[in-house]
């Protein structure tokens, strides 16, 4: 009798056993995917699309060469106007067929402008009898200063007769009236001015001899 219990008690405490394993499976559910190294499909697609956004935030081309270009209408370095400190400026005296002073203007190594104000700011001292006036003569409109290319203005230092003016050595230059940094030119001689006048750039200096119109 006690060989039959014992079996059936071993039995018994077996299925129990197996019961209990069943039920904790099917507690777990299905596989974690996570646990196996697959990516749920919605993290997949959201790293996806951030990818694909920084790649475009960044420049980079679809074909993933990292190639950029620039945006539609970048006109960067192209129609710059002259500044009087984009240039280098000469003053030379000229005898003839009118004695006047030749102004030349070369623009400085690398830049590339345009003189898109047709005539010169021109003047002697800070008075403004000093301020040489426009006699129009002269010039295209605009001039583009590259490399070596270079233009002229005339300078006549005085335009009365007698005796009367004011000398000086240097003249001040700048490409427009509002020009915040006007160069001071050194002049070949300390001539007297009085009424002084100037004419409109151009490239060809035979056209920028200043003459009272």
């Amino acid at each position: 009798m006690r060989s039959r219990f014992a079996t059936r008690s071993a039995r018994l405490v077996l299925a129990a056993a197996v019961v209990t394993a069943l039920a904790a499976t099917t507690a777990c559910g299905p596989e974690d995917p996570s646990e196996t190294g697959a990516a749920a499909p919605s993290t997949s697609t959201s790293s996806s699309a951030s990818a694909s956004s920084e790649g475009t935030e960044s420049g980079e081309s679809s074909d993933g060469k990292g190639e950029t270009e620039a945006p539609a209408g970048d006109k960067s370095g192209y129609g710059q106007s002259c500044g009087t400190n984009d240039l280098d400026f000469t003053v030379t005296w000229e005898a003839q067929p009118i004695s006047h002073y030749l102004v030349t203007a070369k623009v400085k190594s690398g830049i590339t402008c345009y003189l898109d104000v047709n005539t010169p700011s021109v003047s002697f001292g800070s008075g403004a009898d000093g301020v040489a006036s426009p006699v129009g003569q002269g010039g295209e409109d605009p001039i583009k200063l590259s490399g070596s290319s270079v233009a002229y203005a005339g300078i006549n230092v005085k335009t009365t007769e007698g005796e009367g003016g004011k000398q000086f050595e240097n003249v001040i230059i700048a490409t427009s009236e509002d020009d915040p940094n006007p160069a001071e030119v050194e002049l070949p001689d300390a001539p007297t001015v009085d009424k002084p006048i100037v004419t409109n750039w151009s490239t060809k200096h035979d056209e920028v001899i200043p003459r009272i119109v």
